[in-house]
């Protein structure tokens, strides 16, 4: 099954990706890592990548969607993959849907799991990160129950950026909700539930 997840920041995206990839025993796949990656190889791509990530510039949709693609035609993927943060744009979903023609792909399912932005809102600003071992909790901790470390706010989880970051979601994000919905394959899930409850929802979904 190959899959795209939508999603807000904080909306449980990356939760219920890493139960899919458990269930299923398929990649996700990020751009995010891809790009990391594909620098750190120094892949053509990589390296035409890294000049705009040094420049402080957007990489373009035709670098990144070739990155995309010669991550989709590893071995892993046989069996299906889960889409994270690409595409962004209904220009990309275009370019993705006639890059996985050539390959005899296709997406299957496009997931948005759908939260109030208030509710966000308040889970991301409560949110506390461990100094010591990264573990995520929230403010009504004294300190991390795994290590007992220090607990602090990271700077993106103040109020104004978390806003500003879910306006910039809702602007890039809702014509491709549009696109997946003409298509037939848009689902969308409260994430506002406990997450198994949620993950029960995707799994039907996904028919299994």
């Amino acid at each position: 099954m190959n899959i795209v997840l939508l999603g807000a920041p904080g909306a449980g995206k990356g939760t219920q990706a890493q139960k899919l990839i458990d269930a299923y025993e398929i990649p996700q796949i990020s751009t995010g890592d891809i790009l990391r990656a594909a620098v750190a190889a120094g892949t053509p791509l990589g390296l035409e990548a890294k000049r705009y990530m040094d420049a402080g510039e957007l990489v373009p949709d035709e670098v990144v969607i070739g990155l995309v693609k010669s991550r989709l035609a590893e071995p892993d993927t046989a069996n299906g993959f889960i889409l994270d943060g690409f595409p962004r744009t209904t220009a990309q979903a275009e370019a993705l849907d006639s890059e996985l023609v050539t390959m005899g792909k296709a997406i299957d399912s496009a997931i948005a799991i759908s939260i109030d932005p208030e509710v966000i809102v308040k889970r991301l600003t409560s949110r506390r990160v461990c100094r010591s071992c990264g573990a995520i909790t929230n403010a009504s901790a004294e300190s991390c129950a795994k290590c007992g470390g220090e607990l602090y706010q990271r700077d993106d989880d103040n109020e104004s950026t978390v806003r500003n970051r879910l306006d910039v979601y809702e602007r890039s994000t809702a014509p491709l909700i549009d696109y997946y919905r003409n298509r037939g394959l848009l689902h969308e899930v409260d994430g506002d539930r406990p997450v198994e409850t949620v993950f029960a929802e995707v799994q039907g979904v996904l028919g299994s």
